[in-house]
């Protein structure tokens, strides 16, 4: 999906809060507003006329007003987040907008203190989400649109259905966000097709070794879910592994695959973020040939090792696309009073964004994140 390593123990601390209710308002400091300046009253001195009141500067319209947006970032220093940053800065500039980074560094109750201080100062016209634990947001983000401040989310789901890109919280200016269910059955698909590579049936079952990210987080339950939907009609498949968990890390990555080939030597396929594939690439190395690589992210490295044939394929994420998309979305949003419809970015991906070795070429200029 997308977190890339940031610390074992940090993202165990993610996986132990994704429950964890709003906390208390903070107050944090305030902003100062502009005021446009008055006009001197004009005269005609030539002209005999009632004197005429002092007439004041036209206030800047909604369209000319520079307009400070709050982005809730989960993580800066992630290399999934930089791209999405960059691009909701560019599309800032672009729409007379000044973005103002909260970095929550991947702990989702920090992430609802920030949102309840940005919008407790009264310096904010909008707010970007960008959620850890979108379901424990959703009260807050009510109470930022009660407040009068303008709100569009980005990359996940802000609320608790994982299978609609729509706006899940009344007004609610814009939602650019991909759709979980959608992600994990493509991930299901992809590895009945790595399965059907290996001429799996049921003399020779197709054995899947399953690492999840973050077990606790909603986000990897859904994938989950939908990735055992999308493999159930294929009885030649079976789950044999599905305990390990990687942090979205290389480092735990490798050792939940070491762990999977060591308890089942005869396992056809590995799959996970591509991350945690990265790691796998190194487990299997011994045994490569019979072993299929699946993962989701698609960042460069993954990309490049599908190219390669060390891996066999991942779905396409697109970070840079929902930060830019999102960010130009709200500012319309705003400046025209209408909201903008939820729009999942992956689902105009050509092939559905499933790469395999066939497509490869194709999705190697599209990627927007190292991996």
């Amino acid at each position: 999906m997308r977190i890339d390593p940031i610390g074992g123990i940090r993202m165990r601390r993610l996986a132990g809060l994704l429950g964890v209710a709003t906390l208390a308002l903070a107050a944090c400091s305030g902003g100062t507003a502009s005021t446009a300046p008055s006009a001197a009253p004009s005269a005609a001195p030539s002209v005999a006329a009632p004197s005429a009141a002092p007439s004041q500067a036209a206030a800047p319209s909604a369209n000319d007003k520079k307009l400070e947006i709050a982005y809730l970032s989960f993580a800066v220093a992630n290399s999934y987040d930089a791209p999405m940053l960059a691009a909701a800065k560019a599309a800032a500039a672009a729409g007379n907008a000044n973005i103002t980074v909260f970095d929550a560094n991947l702990n989702p109750a920090d992430q609802v203190k920030q949102l309840q201080d940005a919008v407790a100062s009264g310096k904010y016209d909008a707010i970007i989400t960008q959620p850890l634990y979108g379901a424990g947001m959703v009260e807050d983000v009510k109470k930022a649109i009660a407040a009068g401040i303008k709100v569009g989310n980005i990359d996940q789901v802000l609320g608790s259905d994982m299978t609609t890109p729509d706006s899940q919280v009344p007004g609610l200016s814009s939602n650019v966000a991909f759709v979980p269910s959608e992600l994990g059955k493509k991930i299901g698909n992809l590895v009945v097709t790595a399965c059907a590579d290996l001429k799996a049936d049921a003399a020779h079952p197709c054995n899947v070794g399953y690492i999840w990210s973050v077990k606790a987080a909603a986000l990897d339950i859904a994938l989950k879910k939908a990735f055992d939907e999308a493999i159930a009609p294929h009885p030649e498949i079976k789950v044999v592994s599905d305990t390990g968990e990687s942090f979205y890390t290389t480092a735990l990555g490798l050792k939940a695959a070491q762990d999977i080939v060591t308890a089942h030597p005869d396992v056809s396929v590995i799959v996970s973020a591509d991350q945690a594939i990265t790691g796998a690439v190194q487990a299997v190395k011994d045994i490569k040939d019979k072993v299929r690589l699946v993962g989701y992210g698609g960042g460069a490295v993954a990309l490049q090792g599908i190219a390669s044939g060390e891996r066999f394929g991942t779905v396409m994420q697109m970070p840079a696309t929902e930060g830019g998309q999102g960010t130009k979305a709200l500012i319309d949003a705003i400046r025209s009073g209408t909201p903008s419809a939820g729009v999942d970015p992956l689902a105009s991906l050509p092939d559905g964004g499933v790469v395999t070795k066939a497509n490869v070429a194709t999705f190697l200029p599209l990627a927007e994140w190292p991996g």
